[in-house]
């Protein structure tokens, strides 16, 4: 896949994962893994890019002695999760464009492919 359009929908990923309740990052990469194969080393980035756009908003919370990391969902965040959702129906028409297109007789090779009249003027 794509690399900037892995970044993307791994962003919006994280989003949802966070839709459910704030989250650490151990727990995102563990909410994730059934779906998409995510580092925790890739995670951390994506954090902090959605953290200062604004999508997400963190606190530290004490757990067994030491201090944990939160991240929660922003106003922010679930209009990036409400953006994807609807342009995936132009990418699901796109994508079967590309695919019927892709599906119809290819031009033999010897053969010229017609080219279109100028139109007068």
């Amino acid at each position: 896949m794509d690399v900037q359009r892995k970044k993307g929908i791994l962003e919006v990923c994280v989003l949802a994962v966070l839709k459910r309740g704030p989250s650490y990052g151990y727990m995102i990469v563990r909410d994730l893994e059934d779906s998409i194969e995510i580092s925790e080393s890739t995670l951390y980035p994506i954090l902090k890019r959605l953290e200062q756009n604004g999508s997400l908003q963190t606190y530290r919370q004490a757990y067994n002695g030491r201090m944990r990391k939160y991240y929660q969902l922003t106003e922010v965040g679930q209009q990036k999760i409400e953006q994807f959702l609807d342009e995936w129906e132009e990418m699901q028409n796109l994508y079967h464009f590309v695919k019927e297109h892709n599906a119809a007789a290819p031009v033999p090779a010897d053969e010229p492919v017609p080219q279109q009249e100028e139109a007068e003027i």
